[in-house]
């Protein structure tokens, strides 16, 4: 009798096994950066649900090559200093085939030269500082870098929406320079003049100097960079301080809770950003129900770029038909697909080509405005 249960009970786990995956099956890890705790805490949750679901859909079709895929997730609190050792233990210890980062421009490019170093393909999830993919040719970025995205701001601003005078607010770290840097470099081609620029830190939380002194500006534009913790209170204070310039803002107000934070003050702000809430694309409403019904809050434009990095290096896995480094960072290269943000393909410096998605906040909501898809102005560097 003892016999019978010892057998039932071995025969139960090589079941449990083989519907696991497969009694002996290895998985392939992919490894993840992003920040689970501190100021950026919001935006990493949403990019590691948008990757596990990522993960998830293609175990249900069967993996890579019938092996399961592990997303192994650290918190690097968006802090380089965290993002160097983390990427260390990811490719030295727990032998992923892929990294992404779901982390901020700092933190993205601190881990993404641990990666080139060690050989092993890494991708920037949103993260749009330019020396990101610089690092080399085994990092890529499925974001739109910095300057291209500030530059489809000045478009938005000059050729679209007839805008002549300019104020521009930037927040002092890699995310905001670069979009300003881009907005200014183009702004004049567009028939704007740029009257002023005011900066901030990401701590702060208090613009009464800067209202003023835009309110003296009197422009009809505002190009504002940052995040959503920031740009609530921003938008918020431009406008009970009787600033009522449209506002321009970019994917770091690309979340549900800088509706939450500005409230009304939000009607009307304007963003370029990669998720289209709109999109008739199979792909992209699918992300959106999918992800609402696994994390309980609506997706935005930090959870559809973890979704799509995923995407990115599962069918590069696929692709290679292995995990050697090499194989995995040339089938990335090659990439072709349609994700949750669009088509996606890289060029010589592992940049994203694709178009920018233009939202406006309507009854409370983000909602399709435009679309920018000017190849020549959308041009990712080249080196």
């Amino acid at each position: 009798m003892m016999s019978r249960l010892l057998k039932g009970t071995a025969l139960a786990a090589v079941a449990a096994l083989f519907l696991a995956g497969g009694a002996g099956a290895e998985t392939i890890k992919i490894g993840m950066n992003a920040p689970q705790t501190g100021f950026a805490a919001a935006d990493g949750k949403a990019a590691v649900i948008g990757a596990q679901l990522a993960v998830e859909q293609a175990n249900a079709e069967g993996g890579v090559n019938g092996n399961q895929i592990e997303l192994v997730v650290y918190d690097d609190q968006a802090a380089p200093k965290q993002a160097v050792p983390i990427a260390t233990k990811l490719i030295e210890q727990d032998k992923v085939a892929v990294g992404i980062s779901g982390s901020y421009s700092g933190a993205t490019r601190a881990a993404a030269g641990v990666y080139q170093a060690a050989g092993v393909p890494f991708i920037a999830a949103y993260a749009v500082h330019p020396d990101v993919t610089r690092s080399g040719d085994f990092v890529f970025r499925t974001a739109v870098v910095g300057e291209v995205q500030g530059r489809a701001g000045a478009m938005l601003a000059g050729k679209m929406l007839g805008k002549k005078r300019a104020v521009v607010i930037t927040l002092k770290n890699d995310f905001g320079v670069s979009l300003s840097a881009g907005f200014k470099e183009k702004a004049a081609d567009y028939g704007i003049t740029v009257v002023n620029e005011y900066e901030y830190s990401i701590k702060d939380r208090q613009f009464g100097p800067i209202v003023t002194k835009v309110k003296v500006d009197n422009p009809d534009v505002i190009y504002a960079t940052g995040y959503f913790f920031t740009a609530g209170p921003l938008v918020s204070q431009l406008r009970a301080g009787g600033v009522d310039a449209t506002v321009i803002g970019q994917e770091g107000y690309d979340s549900e809770k800088f509706i939450t934070i500005a409230k009304d003050a939000a009607e009307g702000v304007i963003i370029t950003t990669s998720l289209d809430r709109d999109s008739t694309v199979p792909e992209t409403k699918t992300f959106i129900a999918e992800f609402e019904k696994k994390a309980g809050f609506a997706a935005d434009m930090v959870a559809a770029s973890g979704h799509t990095a995923a995407k990115v290096a599962i069918a590069a896995l696929r692709k290679a038909g292995s995990t050697d480094p090499k194989a995995v960072r040339d089938a990335i290269a090659a990439t072709n697909v349609t994700a949750a943000i669009g088509d996606i393909s890289f060029n010589s410096l592992g940049e994203v080509r694709k178009n920018v998605q233009v939202q406006i906040v309507k009854g409370g909501a983000f909602h399709r405005h435009s679309v920018i898809s000017d190849p020549d102005l959308l041009a990712p560097p080249e080196k």
